[in-house]
C-alpha cells in the first residue's frame, strides 16, 4: 500500500530549517534570507538593554516598533495583542505516569509595551559565513518524529528537552519542536517552533528556543527577528534564547510544552507555550499564500541537519535510542491536532506515520494514541558512538 511505501521511505522534507537550509539538498542554492534588520539596534528607539548571565544581550523596543513591521506586507498592519480565542479543549490532564518539570524559556525583564529583541553578539562573526555555506552546499537531513496528513488548524505537544552533541565546527544542527506545512512541492509554506543546539551559528553548545518561518512563494526563510514576519507580543520571552533546565540522563527530566494555533476570527498563527498557554507572538496570516487559511501537514519530532548531518551525524534528543525508555530516552508528549472547529483532538493512527530515516543512528520506540494525543520516544547517537 501507499502508506507501507511511505513508511519504508520515511523521508519529510523539512522544508524549514532555521539556518536557511533546504532539506532535500541541492534546492537548498535557491534559497534566500530576508535581509537582517536585527543586526544593529540603532534602527530603533530602544529604551533598555539586558545583558543575561549566560551573556546574551537583549534589546527592549517599543512593541509597535519590532522587527517585523519592516515587511512590506504588514506596513498597514494592526497589532493582536491577544488571541481572540484559544482552541477548545486545552485542560486535559495527561495520564503521562512519570513527575515531569518545566524548562524555562529566557525570561528578559522588558517593560510592558516592548518586546525583548536578542542582539546577534556573538553570532555576528560566523553567522554571514555559515549561512553563506549552507546555502552554498548541498544540505543533509536525518530525523526522528511522527508526520501527519490532515487539514491542520494547530498541533501542541510535551517535548522533552535535552541538549543533543553536535561537532562544534561541523555547521550542523539538531533540534526538536513542532512544524505546520502547506503548498506546492518547492514552494511550501512553513511555520516552526524547536529548541536546538547549533554550535556554529551562535558559539555555544546550549538548547536554544526558535521560532521560524518560511514564505514559499519568495523560497525566503527566517529565524526569530533576524528578519521580519513574526510579530511578538509578550515582554518578557526572549527568542533565541537558552532553555533551561535541561533534562540529565538518568536524572531530572524537563519538558516545554508548546502550542500552534490558528486564530479562527484574524486566521494569524499564534505561538503559546507553558502549561498556561501563554502567548508569545504569532505569524499574521498576509505572510502566506497556502498557509493562509490551514496547513496539510505537520512534523513532530527531532532532526539534524546541515553540511555533514548524514556522514557524520550529530545526536537527537538525548543521543541515545528509543529502547531505553523514560528517563534515557528523549520523548515528545500529549500531541495534539486542532480541527476546523477550533478543537484540540487526538491525531487518527490512519493519518499519521511515524519512523526515522536512519534505524541504525535513530529510532521511534513506545510510540501510542490514548486519550491524551500521541506519545512516543525518539532519537539516538547519530556518529557519536
Amino acid at each position: 500500500s501507499s502508506r507501507m511505501k511511505e513508511k519504508k521511505s520515511f523521508r519529510v522534507a523539512l522544508l524549514l530549517s532555521y539556518l536557511v537550509l533546504v532539506a532535500a539538498g541541492k534546492g537548498a542554492r535557491t534559497i534566500q534570507q530576508w535581509e537582517n534588520t536585527s543586526q544593529i539596534p540603532t534602527y530603533q528607539q530602544f529604551k533598555k538593554t539586558i545583558m543575561m548571565e549566560d551573556g546574551d544581550i537583549y534589546d527592549c523596543i517599543d512593541v509597535n516598533l519590532q522587527p517585523a513591521f519592516n515587511h512590506p506586507l504588514l506596513k498597514d498592519h494592526t497589532i493582536q495583542m491577544e488571541p481572540t480565542s484559544f482552541p477548545i479543549g486545552l485542560n486535559i490532564k495527561s495520564s503521562f505516569p512519570h513527575v515531569v518539570s518545566q524548562a524555562h524559556f529566557s525570561i528578559v525583564e522588558c517593560p510592558r509595551g516592548m518586546v525583548p529583541i536578542l542582539r546577534n553578539g556573538r553570532r555576528d562573526q560566523i553567522s554571514a559565513h555559515f549561512i553563506d555555506q549552507a546555502i552554498n552546499k548541498d544540505a543533509q537531513l536525518e530525523e526522528a518524529g511522527m508526520k501527519y496528513f490532515d487539514d491542520l488548524y494547530g498541533v501542541q505537544a510535551t517535548i522533552n528537552v535535552y541538549e543533543p552533541k553536535v561537532k562544534k565546527d561541523s555547521g550542523d544542527l539538531s533540534q526538536t519542536g513542532i512544524q505546520i506545512d502547506n503548498g506546492p512541492k518547492g514552494h511550501m509554506d512553513s511555520i516552526n517552533a524547536c529548541y536546538s543546539v547549533s554550535p556554529s551559528f551562535y558559539g555555544d553548545t546550549f538548547a536554544r528556543f526558535h521560532v521560524g518561518w518560511r514564505d514559499g512563494v519568495q523560497n525566503k526563510s527566517c529565524i526569530d527577528h533576524d528578519c521580519p514576519g513574526f510579530v511578538q507580543v509578550s515582554h518578557n520571552v526572549g527568542l533565541g534564547g537558552r532553555v533551561k533546565p535541561v533534562s540529565v540522563y538518568n536524572g531530572p527530566q524537563y519538558v516545554i510544552h508548546i502550542l500552534i494555533f490558528k486564530d479562527p476570527k484574524t486566521h494569524n498563527c499564534w505561538l503559546a507555550y507553558g502549561k498556561d498557554k501563554t502567548p508569545v507572538g504569532y505569524w499574521p496570516s498576509s505572510l502566506f499564500t497556502s498557509l493562509k487559511d490551514k496547513g496539510n501537514f505537520s512534523y513532530t519530532g527531532g532532526h539534524a541537519s546541515g553540511p555533514t548531518a548524514s556522514s557524520d551525524s550529530p545526536q537527537i534528543g538525548s543521543g541515545h535510542f528509543a529502547s531505553e525508555g523514560y528517563g534515557k530516552a528523549a520523548f515528545i508528549k500529549d500531541i495534539q491536532i486542532i480541527d476546523n472547529n477550533n478543537k484540540l483532538v487526538t491525531p487518527n493512527e490512519e493519518k499519521a506515520i511515524s519512523g526515522s530515516s536512519d534505524l541504525r543512528k535513530y529510532t521511534i520506540g513506545n510510540y501510542g494514541v490514548d486519550d491524551h494525543g500521541v506519545h512516543m520516544y525518539y532519537g539516538g547517537p547519530g556518529n557519536f558512538v
